[in-house]
């Protein structure tokens, strides 16, 4: 099974446009990705993309707070089945 990192990252390159973050270099896990002009739409739709992807019912309150890709993939790690 691909880890928590690997998945992030395909669903970030498939689903983002993270400003700044040029395709086929390594994602930067520290980004803030609203601070990194990715659309307040986009990162709700990525929200419920994390959501089905891991099988996980992360609220909207708690993946607000997860203001940087490394705080979304430790909250995985610790919640996810």
């Amino acid at each position: 099974m691909s880890s928590v990192l690997d998945r992030i990252t395909q669903l970030i390159d498939e689903n983002l446009e993270v400003d700044g973050q040029p395709l086929g270099r390594p994602l930067d896990i520290d980004i803030n990705i609203a601070d990194a002009g990715v659309p307040s739409g986009d990162i709700i739709a990525f929200w419920k993309l994390v959501n089905e992807e891991f099988g996980i019912e992360i609220s909207g309150e708690d993946f607000a707070e997860l203001l940087t890709v490394r705080s979304l993939i430790k909250y995985l790690e610790t919640h996810a089945g």
